[in-house]
């Protein structure tokens, strides 16, 4: 399939940190957009120095990798009077600008959304925050694991009386990744009819509610949402949803007909006074507490055989050794490998979305800190002198 370049013609400019951001803009630059990262001289952007798990691969970074191929990097002291003027030469150039440092700092820096608007009325100024720009919480550090405690998320999840159970990833950051670039997408789309740039903003608060969409909008109407007390897969599925131990492992069980289990199982004795689909929601504990000790005395294979046969919703529970064995996962071959001139090789995901008209690739590896500096300034009219004086200067 040839390589995709939808966005080819579109440049972004990204003073980008953490996940969100990078994140954001590595969805665009996979589909053809010239990504160009600001950092800082000399230390450059937190991915390049830290590492969930302590993961670094020959030195290098594995959170900064997994959110920075097809990026070019560029080195500016936005601190320095010098280094806001090339700020502002290079924002000023782009389609999309992306940001998400907490609201205000680039404005204090020269190259907020009011300052570039006015030297590009068009420009698409794109903002990723924890609670938004004109937020009370504003200066408040938005990072997942706060979100995800204060949006419900936390406390929605797990077994009543049990501590409130965070996501085992950060889904509040990719989510509001995600969302931000569709933003920036959809104004790209306004801007080619109208020819007007605005102002895009994604919070996490939003992204965290979003991703709750379903017992969120049950709350709001009177719907009864709150935690089992036995081992359920959500707050307000009806039985027998949720994940249950066999004789060597667990599997999961979703939204099946409690007879239609008991057939596959033999029609046992302990799930006949449950026989009846309208106490599927209301008897759901009792359910699930009937059921379990019914799958312990087979094994996750047999009862994944013999419950796939009778129709019944159901799936092995995976660690991520499994999950890359699993044969749909190698079917759909997710992982993205490369080489790094540091690293080595290197394994990380590709792009999530298939489109028909070609596969987005990996054009470039993640950069080098301001590996691109002196051809992203030539592109800007800076001559060779010009550079040379803003390195000996320490502005890039």
């Amino acid at each position: 399939m040839k390589p995709l370049q939808i966005l080819r013609d579109v440049k972004i400019v990204a003073f980008t940190q953490f996940l969100l951001g990078p994140a954001s803009v590595q969805y665009l630059s996979d589909l053809g957009a010239d990504v160009i990262k600001v950092e800082q001289p000399g230390r450059g952007a937190y991915e390049r120095s830290w590492s969930g798990g302590n993961t670094y691969v020959e030195g290098v970074s594995a959170f900064f990798l997994l959110s920075h191929r097809n990026v070019r990097s560029v080195t500016i002291d936005l601190k320095s009077p010098e280094g806001q003027r090339a700020a502002v030469r290079l924002a000023s150039s782009a389609d999309v600008v992306v940001d998400n440092f907490r609201p205000g700092v680039l404005d204090r820096l020269g190259v907020g959304y009011e300052k570039l608007s006015e030297l590009r009325p068009d420009l698409i100024y794109a903002c990723g925050s924890g609670y938004g720009s004109d937020s009370p919480y504003r200066d408040l550090p938005g990072q997942d694991l706060l979100l995800q405690a204060m949006t419900g998320l936390a406390a929605a999840t797990g077994r009543a009386g049990d501590p409130p159970t965070p996501a085992g990833a950060a889904v509040v950051d990719q989510h509001a990744a995600a969302l931000l670039a569709m933003g920036i997408l959809a104004a790209l789309h306004h801007r080619q009819r109208t020819g007007e740039g605005q102002r895009v903003e994604a919070t996490m608060v939003q992204a965290a509610l979003d991703l709750q969409l379903e017992p969120v909008v049950y709350h709001l109407n009177g719907g009864l949402v709150e935690r089992p007390t036995e081992a359920l897969g959500s707050s307000f599925h009806e039985a027998p949803y949720g994940v249950y131990e066999t004789a060597d492992d667990f599997i999961a069980l979703s939204l099946s007909p409690v007879a239609k289990i008991s057939a596959a199982l033999g029609d046992p004795a302990e799930l006949r006074e449950f026989l009846d689909p309208a106490v599927k929601l209301s008897r759901r504990e009792q359910i699930r507490r009937a059921l379990g000790p019914l799958l312990l005395n087979r094994s996750a294979k047999e009862l994944l055989a013999l419950f796939r046969e009778h129709g019944i919703w159901c799936a092995p529970v995976n660690d991520y050794d499994a999950v890359f064995a699993d044969p749909v996962v190698a079917h759909l071959n997710p992982v993205l490998e490369f080489e790094h001139p540091k690293a080595g090789t290197v394994k990380v995901l590709k792009h999530p979305v298939r489109f028909s008209s070609g596969e987005p690739e990996m054009r470039t590896p993640p950069p080098e800190l301001g590996e691109h500096t002196e051809a992203v300034l030539s592109e800007l009219g800076y001559s060779a002198e010009e550079i040379t004086k803003l390195r000996e200067a320490d502005v890039v």
